[in-house]
């Protein structure tokens, strides 16, 4: 980008988005978008009416710098530091995952069966286990005014960080933050009607395979559940049994290479009946959900 040339927004993002897909980036031109946006102070939108407008000095400068880092790897939502979920907009920090669409599905399914659980005389309870930026958590509050929500995770910052979201959307009232191992070091009581996870579960073999602005960026013990990916989940499954209420439901978001690995555990367990698999987008196995039965 040498100074002595004029460079209006269009040639900005004519140049720059030949550079990322150069460098690696899989939607370089909306990278470029959303980079020059941030720089420029304004909205992504506001740029295609501006395409033969010269670039001040300090914005191209600004500019410049993001992109080195988006060119290095870094993710564009932590650039920003925000990722919008569920229609919402969302901060994200490298302390958690960023939101992705797969995981929206865990949030429709959470509701459609809060729907059928309805309690006369109580709240609904519901816990979002590895709450992270706390997504599930706040979506679900926002959506199911009256709920009784915890949110619970192993890292201090990602809670700091998930408070800050339920605050943004005006639900932290609504919501109890808990920092524990899933739920192992939540009080025994009160039981709860649903268990919603995306718990790391990702295998160690996968993780070398992820990309590189994935693997490099984001926080892996949010990501490896495992040498075979299910670790964590096989424990969620008998503690989430211990403390749903009969006809309660445990929705979990997996990969779909180890459905088949999920879905034993939870035979194994005993104490679920219905276990449903809900595809996603690509048509491919992401939730779990089995309901809590009654045992002998």
């Amino acid at each position: 980008m040498s100074s002595s040339e004029t460079w209006t927004i269009g040639r900005l993002l004519t140049w720059t988005t030949d550079y990322l897909g150069k460098n690696g980036a899989d939607s370089p031109r909306l990278d470029a978008e959303l980079l020059l946006a941030r720089a420029r102070g304004c909205q992504r939108i506001e740029l295609y009416t501006a395409f033969e407008e010269e670039v001040a000095e300090d914005v191209r400068g600004e500019f410049r710098e993001l992109v080195k880092k988006r060119a290095g790897g870094a993710p564009v939502a932590y650039l920003l530091g925000e990722k919008e979920f569920y229609s919402l907009p969302f901060r994200v920090t490298p302390d958690v995952l960023i939101p992705r669409p797969e995981t929206e599905h865990s949030v429709v399914a959470a509701l459609d069966r809060a729907k059928e659980l309805q309690h006369h005389g109580r709240p609904l309870r519901i816990v979002d286990v590895g709450t992270g930026s706390g997504i599930i958590a706040v979506c679900l509050a926002k959506h199911l005014p009256g709920t009784e929500v915890t949110a619970v995770d192993v890292s201090e910052a990602a809670l700091k960080l998930a408070k800050e979201n339920a605050a943004r959307h005006s639900v932290d009232g609504q919501i109890r933050f808990m920092a524990g191992d899933l739920l192992a070091d939540l009080p025994p009581e009160p039981s709860f009607d649903i268990v919603v996870s995306n718990p790391p579960y990702v295998s160690e073999a996968e993780f070398a395979e992820l990309a590189r602005d994935v693997r490099e960026h984001e926080p892996r013990g949010a990501l490896v559940g495992g040498p075979k990916g299910t670790e964590l989940i096989a424990r969620l499954i008998p503690q989430s049994a211990d403390r749903l209420v009969e006809g309660g439901w445990l929705i979990v978001e997996i990969s779909p290479m180890i459905l088949d690995g999920v879905r034993a555990l939870i035979q194994d367990d005993g104490r679920f009946g219905d276990v449903e698999t809900i595809s996603d987008l690509s048509r491919q196995p992401r939730i779990v959900a089995a309901k809590r039965v009654a045992t002998a």
